[in-house]
């Protein structure tokens, strides 16, 4: 049998079947490792707010901002600079704002100039010939002049965008429709009067044949492609906010990103598994958040018959602790609806959840079981021996001699509903996407990124946790309920795929998941009970031990990384910085960016977001703005990013081989010095085809 590594040599030689083809790849390889990392771009929390997420995403989380101000610093005005970040942005809409205003007379008319005289443009022009000038109205040549200003502008960016990646990336990444042209304008550099002349032609052909508002628009697409090379998830894409699925769609046509899952992101993977307390979940915090047009037009799923449900057994009750959070509907007939839905499904929720108790008594939840203790007479709930009055007396379906069983009804709903999440064609597209982009944890780069805790005992150490009959901490955690999320999808043993399912909901809110933290998710008591002391959520002590180093560093070394110069990245827990908290925890060793995306948390936090950006100088944070609208953020050039903090700055600019895929680049470099060693010394021979 051939030893193991010249079969592998054989195989590398089909890639590489000569010594100039190993060589050429090995020099190629050596100049990517030298070129400066790609920008990598940090969101967690992003619940629903497909607005906000889209602008920060196209803003790159201020890495377009700050790319328009290094090209051109002090040659074009801040409210130029503006202007063309917002084009970048929104193309289509800006262009569609400022070209209806270069009417003849108007304020915004632009008086022609020679480019060479404009900030940030280089090079003259091809005069106009006379002939043309005469036929043109002034209004025509206000745009053609604006064109050509723009093109020149925005080529500009693309150029800086584009010179910390190889030709081959940025050729990949180019629009089939303009790829030659771009590359023509964008990769070559301007040498000689004789190619600037080139240059000069392709523009004014562009404009002259009608394409110039397509092809800004394919180089703004192309700018945001660019500026950002990778796209971190960091967990909660889902729930609160109107528009997850809008979401998903975006990230699915993403050239690069991983996925953190969130709780709230394993509670619909679980849903769309067919886990009923998954599901019934799902829909009451649709229906709490007035969003239950995200499973009824997003995702197409039946809720008619729930409604119809709701309506005939709650239709007398005003269901008082069931109102909706946030505006809703406005139509006064479907918001009643809505909140007695909210009621049937809630009380759905807690037969189910309490039936997935009794059936596993190793996930030790029983005090979650709370509708046995209620007296209904009384209109009481017994808890650690006291009684509390409930806020909602009327419960006609539950039998007190067995309040976690379903009714007929509710048993044929339940039924229906499994069978609508599971047949749901875009949902299960969705969930296949987050599982192959997703995972709970990733090491990135000398980063540890995770959606929500570590959990650990009240010394700081590793909280072992214990996952049908074994137990698990840190990394071991993370990597075995990970392989239970996969197995409720795909396990071939039944058995094995119920125990993935339900480990969902176990993640989702037990007091030992790593993405949830807390000692209980006090949903009942919120609903029906007035104490706030019983609707406290204690958090795990991860929480309250951020700034402590030693700590952090035993994080750090549990998944291989090193203590001095790696950081955990995080969020789940909305930082409140109107009351002067940091997402800088222990002198930067710890990033906790959730800042309240989602619009309910953000009188809490006082701000709408924070962003992280790691490029090849450093890290840097970005504190969000409320986002108004898309509408303003074209009219008035508003732009949410609003504060850039630098977290850590490097004293020499990272390069590709400082980062994983550096690694990796390496790795390859030396299999292929050992392939050109065999060829030379005539253990391969070179083919020539």
């Amino acid at each position: 049998m051939k030893d193991l590594s010249i079969r592998y040599l054989e195989r590398l030689s089909d890639l590489y079947p000569t010594i100039a083809a190993a060589s050429t790849e090995v020099i190629n390889l050596e100049a990517i490792l030298n070129l400066p990392k790609g920008t990598e771009h940090f969101l967690t929390d992003i619940h629903g707010e497909y607005e906000a997420f889209s602008h920060v995403l196209k803003n790159g989380s201020g890495a377009v901002r700050r790319k328009v101000n290094d090209v051109f610093r002090n040659t074009l005005s801040n409210a130029d600079k503006r202007s063309l970040a917002t084009l970048i942005y929104y193309p289509r809409e800006k262009m569609e704002q400022v070209l209806s205003l270069h009417a003849p007379g108007s304020e915004s008319t632009i008086t022609p100039e020679d480019p060479a005289d404009t900030p940030g443009i280089p090079g003259p022009m091809p005069p106009i010939r006379p002939q043309d000038s005469m036929v043109k109205t002034q209004k025509d040549q206000d745009r053609e002049d604006w064109y050509k200003i723009t093109l020149y502008r925005l080529i500009q960016v693309c150029k800086s965008a584009a010179s910390k990646y190889t030709r081959s990336k940025v050729r990949k990444a180019l629009p089939p429709e303009f790829a030659y042209v771009i590359e023509e304008l964008v990769m070559e550099k301007e040498e000689g009067i004789d190619k600037e002349s080139y240059y000069n032609a392709i523009i004014q052909t562009i404009i002259r044949v009608g394409r110039a508002e397509e092809f800004i628009t394919a180089l703004c697409h192309l700018i945001q492609r660019l500026v950002v090379d990778h796209l971190h998830i960091v967990g909660d894409i889902y729930d609160r906010g109107p528009g997850p699925h809008i979401i998903m769609d975006k990230l699915m046509g993403y050239h690069s990103i991983d996925i953190q899952w969130g709780n709230h992101d394993v509670l619909w993977m679980g849903a769309a598994a067919g886990q009923i307390c998954c599901i019934a979940n799902v829909i009451r915090i649709c229906a709490r958040y007035g969003n239950l047009d995200i499973l009824e037009d997003g995702y197409g799923i039946n809720l008619l018959p729930l409604a119809t449900f709701s309506l005939a057994v709650y239709g007398d009750d005003p269901c008082t602790c069931f109102q909706l959070k946030g505006g809703g509907t406005g139509d006064p007939h479907e918001r009643e609806m809505n909140i007695k839905l909210h009621k049937a499904i809630s009380i759905i929720q807690f037969k189910a959840e309490g039936q997935l108790i009794k059936k596993n008594p190793q996930f030790k939840m029983e005090k979650r079981n709370l509708l046995h203790l209620m007296d209904l007479e009384k209109g009481t709930i017994r808890i650690d021996g006291q009684d509390y009055p409930l806020l909602d007396k009327h419960f006609p379906t539950l039998d007190p001699a067995d309040p976690y069983a379903f009714t007929e009804q509710e048993e044929e709903i339940v039924r229906r509903l499994e069978r609508a999440f599971l047949n749901c064609e875009k949902l299960q597209q969705h969930m296949k996407f987050l599982l192959a982009k997703g995972s709970l944890h990733k090491v990135y780069n000398g980063n540890l990124l995770y959606h929500g805790c570590i959990p650990l005992n009240e010394d700081g150490s590793l909280r072992q946790v214990e996952i049908y009959g074994k137990r698990y901490k840190g990394k071991a955690l993370y990597d075995v309920l990970d392989n239970y999320v996969r197995k409720g999808f795909v396990a071939r043993d039944e058995k094995e795929r119920q125990r993935g399912r339900d480990m969902m909901w176990y993640i989702w809110l037990h007091e030992d998941s790593p993405l949830f933290g807390k000692d209980k998710m006090a949903t009942f008591e919120r609903y029906f009970l007035a104490d706030k002391e019983l609707q406290r959520e204690k958090k795990n002590p991860y929480y309250h031990m951020l700034e402590q180093e030693e700590v952090l560093d035993e994080i750090l070394q549990e998944f291989g990384l090193p203590t001095e110069t790696s950081h955990i990245i995080n969020g789940h827990v909305p930082v409140k910085t109107k009351n002067g908290e940091s997402p800088i925890k222990c002198g930067g060793k710890a990033l906790v960016i959730d800042g309240g995306f989602s619009k309910a948390y953000q009188k809490e936090t006082g701000i709408a977001g924070y962003t992280l950006i790691y490029n090849s100088y450093g890290l840097i944070l970005a504190a969000h703005e409320p986002f108004e609208s898309t509408e303003a953020a074209i009219q008035k050039e508003s732009d949410i990013h609003s504060e850039s903090i630098v977290v850590e700055r490097v004293d020499r600019r990272k390069l590709v081989g400082d980062t994983d895929i550096g690694k990796e680049l390496k790795e390859k470099i030396m299999d292929l010095e050992q392939l050109l060693e065999a060829y030379r010394s005539g253990t391969l021979v070179e083919r020539y085809r």
